[in-house]
């Protein structure tokens, strides 16, 4: 797939510290087609490369919306989307890629967390659009933190949605319990948000007895891993036959490259699914936030942007 020239069409604010922003082909023409949880690649220079889901109508070609949270602690790309992108601008965007899609059920659960409920929102525009039997529940930290209120507030789906904040009223907290507690087998889960929130979802969800299958969740970004043991290992080139060593302090893709090796890379936090690669003998250290529990334990395939080995050598279908 190639990049896209884009322009921003609109920048508003949503909530505080987000802010949405409207992009168009900048050559006029249609964008191609996206499905409710895709996302894009926003290049926002300097060699950052950031992933944003899409929240607008899916239906929609003439346009993607994206919502974007103002983070002191990331490496610069949601800063460079506040503070230096404009109305007017040009940027390089990629086509839509979905790692989240709906899945055919007879009722749908929605959850979201902060700016987590991009994706969510999506996914409501469509199972409105298509009837289906679906509620939605949006958590933030306070009404003035939620994004897209007003425009789910006055949505078609409006009596679907419940907000739940936290410096409300104890009624008014989500019972995550007490929503999970009857699994329907013709039922599914999408979470998005905080890791803390999607492992609060994922744990109840387990505990009460939903399917693996049935709870589908995407992180926005990833969280602190501990390094302190890593070591160094071997990954084999199976074309090549070659064998490069990994040292401990880095990654896989960052080792190859070195030696001419190169592996797309995009997140480079084992979000995105970017660099997967198909893992032919050796065992994956996983530390990524792509794969399901079950991909994981099939050991087939890693995340060399952050994930290491926890074998000796890694044989890769390179």
């Amino acid at each position: 797939m190639s990049d896209i020239l884009a322009r921003v069409a609109r920048k508003e604010i949503e909530a505080q510290d987000i802010v949405s922003i409207e992009l168009e082909r900048a050559d006029g023409k249609a964008l191609p087609a996206f499905s409710a949880g895709s996302h894009i690649d926003v290049h926002v220079g300097s060699g950052l490369t950031r992933q944003y889901s899409l929240c607008n109508d899916p239906s929609e070609r003439h346009r993607y919306v994206i919502g974007v949270l103002r983070d002191p602690a990331s490496r610069g790309g949601s800063l460079a989307l506040h503070e230096k992108i404009n109305v007017g601008d040009v940027i390089s965007i990629s086509e839509p890629r979905n790692h989240f899609s709906l899945e055919p059920a007879k009722r749908s659960i929605l959850l979201a967390g902060g700016i987590g409920v991009t994706p969510i929102l999506c996914m409501a525009e469509r199972l409105s659009q298509i009837n289906a039997d679906f509620e939605f529940h949006y958590c933030a930290r306070s009404a003035e933190k939620a994004a897209f209120r007003d425009r789910m507030s006055n949505s078609p789906f409006a009596s679907r949605v419940h907000f739940h904040f936290d410096d409300g009223p104890s009624e008014q907290r989500l019972d995550m319990i007490g929503l999970l507690e009857n699994p329907k087998p013709d039922a599914h889960i999408y979470v998005c948000g905080p890791s803390g929130f999607i492992t609060l979802v994922t744990n109840v969800a387990a505990e009460k007895g939903w399917a693996g299958g049935q709870v589908h969740f995407e992180y926005f970004s990833a969280g602190p891993v501990d390094t302190s043991n890593d070591g160094s290992f071997d990954v084999k080139i199976a074309s090549s036959g070659r064998v490069y060593r990994i040292p401990a302090k880095v990654t896989v893709v960052a080792a190859l490259a070195e030696h001419g090796v190169h592996i797309p890379i995009s997140c480079q936090e084992g979000v995105c699914g970017t660099c997967v690669t198909r893992v032919l003998e050796g065992t994956p250290d996983h530390r990524d936030y792509y794969f399901t529990a079950r991909e994981r334990a099939r050991n087939d395939q890693f995340t060399p942007c952050c994930s290491r080995a926890a074998s000796a050598m890694l044989v890769l279908d390179l």
